[in-house]
């Protein structure tokens, strides 16, 4: 096979202009089968080091690695160049190498295996609330497919091809770089013009597949004809050609086209989203495709559900399929009880009198892994506090004693990396220093301050549960349900509570944020009905139709009767397992409701309580 240095002395003189020689078919079928036979034998250390040019030994073996090192240095390098030529407009092509790769499998042999460059791209986005997602509007908007394909329909290496076990003729390619780049900008001028409401690439399985993962994600129906697309429905359906497919308001459907057609590809109006469960597809007049959204997601999500009813536990597994092929599932849903954007305060409205204000002081508190330190300042910042960084180490030492603070935040992340269990490492910290312990103690006894754990900062305070006043009833937090690490979106309900957090929000249901591994409330039968006769549970996960969610992934963790959240009776100490403070903007938010278009989420209510208790 071409070694990494022909290969890149092939890319150079590319570069220079020079042309790059094309192996014929029987060559690469040759060379193909020389690395699979080369990634299936097995070397010893001495053969490695001399196919390397190196002495056996760990001196020789590093002496390798770093010459190793280099050739892949000098492959990103050749990678760079390529790119910036591409950024330039003067690549017409490119040719980048693979580099062999070898890991070491015992102390005496080693596999040897070919390893694919892989470049990426990266650009800055202006402004994230214009970017597009699969969701479709449905009712009064139309369906676009783009083609950069020129209406080839190539098949070759396409899924369709895989599951017939054939690996096909032609395959499609990028035919004409400018059409492309003309297209990414013309998307984005549509896009600063609001007037594409829906965007999903398409790729893996072609356009079929490309509108059904959109009907999935929006829970809606499909009316397709893609007779216009190609003559052969096989072809119109499955080809994988470079493309999207947009949705646009069915006025802006002239418009759109025009724009898109300019820029050298075509555009083919191919229906519609529809209310329900209901997928049609025709061709030349046939209906080629007449079955149901949902027994669709259950062949499309089945593979997913056998690994995860293997890897995960297996009820959690049947519950999120479940849910998937609920055609009256709801998904994720909002409903607030107070106003989410009041305005300014008096003291900031443009043209009043300024007014000095004194801003309380916060305790971001953090130890060693704590990752979550950052949004919970600003959020506590924006809210009207003076947030201080204080790592234990601080209050260990005497740098600081919480004298002068009116709230202490514990917040999330790994501390100690969760060896210990999740937050026992930091509780320890407290419980066994005697000045971390006394400046704690000293904090709460003054009856003018907050307490808030969030996610390790919860699992923390849960564990100090009995040096903690008014706490003795809080559980410890276990392994999720799902035996699983759980980063999601999920919708939390708020309670009646005497938690100053969430005054004026009980009845709300707000989507937030989550990431835990071991977020489930660990109870005791009669500790459970404690719990609930004390009306001090502040908030619950809850499903898309506000109900309290006992089922995963709606409940991620698995806590009895969907408890997230935790207050004591004065309502001054509160811990939750989810991330209000990762989501304070709604553009940091998964999703949120459309007519949500003020900056500032409503989780802000809940950081503007704490400033308003405090006075």
């Amino acid at each position: 096979p071409v070694s990494a240095v022909d290969a890149l002395a092939d890319l150079e003189r590319h570069l220079d202009g020079e042309t790059v020689m094309t192996r014929d078919d029987a060559t690469v079928d040759r060379e193909l089968a020389e690395l699979e036979r080369a990634a299936q034998k097995t070397l010893d250390l001495e053969e490695l080091a001399r196919m390397r040019g190196t002495e056996p030994g760990a001196r020789g073996d590093a002496y390798a690695a770093q010459a190793y090192g280099a050739k892949i240095g000098a492959a990103v390098a050749a990678a760079d160049a390529v790119g910036e030529r591409i950024a330039s407009g003067t690549a017409t092509g490119t040719a980048l190498p693979y580099v062999p790769a070898a890991g070491a499998a015992a102390s005496t042999r080693a596999v040897v295996s070919p390893v694919t460059l892989v470049v990426t791209a990266f650009g800055p986005v202006n402004d994230v609330r214009k970017a597009m997602t699969p969701e479709l509007r449905g009712e009064g908007h139309e369906l676009l497919l783009v083609d950069l394909g020129a209406g080839q329909g190539r098949l070759g290496g396409s899924c369709l091809a895989q599951v017939f076990g054939q690996l096909g003729d032609v395959p499609p390619d990028l035919d004409d770089p400018k059409r492309l780049a003309n297209l990414y900008d013309a998307l984005q001028d549509l896009l600063v013009k609001t007037k594409l409401t829906a965007y999903h690439d398409r790729s893996d399985g072609g356009l079929v597949v490309t509108a059904l993962e959109m009907a999935f994600a929006s829970g809606l129906g499909l009316e397709l004809d893609v007779t216009a697309v190609h003559v052969d429905p096989f072809a119109a359906l499955f080809a994988e050609e470079l493309g999207a497919i947009i949705e646009v308001a069915a006025a802006d459907v002239h418009q759109v086209t025009a724009a898109l057609v300019n820029t050298g590809a075509r555009v083919h109006a191919i229906g519609r989203a529809s209310r329900g469960n209901h997928v049609r597809i025709a061709h030349a007049g046939k209906l080629v495709v007449d079955t149901q959204r949902t027994q669709l997601r259950a062949r499309w999500s089945h593979v997913t559900y056998e690994i995860q009813r293997l890897r995960d536990d297996p009820t959690c597994a049947a519950e999120e399929h479940a849910t998937r092929l609920d055609p009256a599932a709801p998904g994720l849903s909002a409903h607030l009880t107070f106003d989410p954007n009041p305005g300014p305060p008096r003291d900031q409205i443009p043209g009043g009198p300024p007014k000095k204000v004194t801003s309380p002081r916060v305790a971001i508190l953090r130890e060693q892994g704590v990752n979550g330190q950052i949004e919970m300042a600003t959020a506590f910042h924006l809210a009207g506090f003076e947030p201080v960084d204080v790592h234990m180490t601080d209050l260990i030492e005497g740098r600081v004693d919480l004298s002068d603070m009116r709230g202490v935040v514990a917040c999330g992340g790994f501390s100690f990396g969760d060896v210990l269990g999740a937050g026992r490492g930091w509780a320890s910290t407290f419980r066994y220093n005697a000045r971390a312990n006394a400046a704690l103690a000293a904090f709460l006894a003054r009856d003018n301050t907050f307490l808030l754990g969030v996610c390790n900062g919860c699992q923390m305070l849960a564990d100090l549960a009995d040096q903690l006043p008014g706490a003795a009833h809080w559980p410890r937090f276990v392994r999720n349900r799902s035996e699983q690490f759980e980063a999601r979106e999920v919708m939390l309900g708020i309670a009646e509570s005497p938690s100053i957090f969430f005054r004026g929000m009980a009845g709300s249901r707000i989507p937030v944020a989550t990431s835990h591994g071991e977020g489930r409330a660990e109870l005791a039968p009669a500790q459970l009905v404690a719990i609930e006769q004390s009306g001090l549970v502040a908030a619950r996960f809850v499903d898309g139709r506000g109900e309290i969610a006992t089922t995963y992934p709606a409940n991620p963790n698995g806590s009895p009767n969907g408890i997230a959240a935790l207050t004591t009776a004065d309502g001054r100490l509160t811990i939750m397992m989810p991330h209000p403070e990762r989501v304070f903007r709604n553009v940091l938010m998964s999703w949120h409701p459309r007519e949500w278009t003020f900056d500032r989420s409503p989780w802000m209510r809940m950081f503007a309580n704490a400033r308003t208790w405090v006075g």
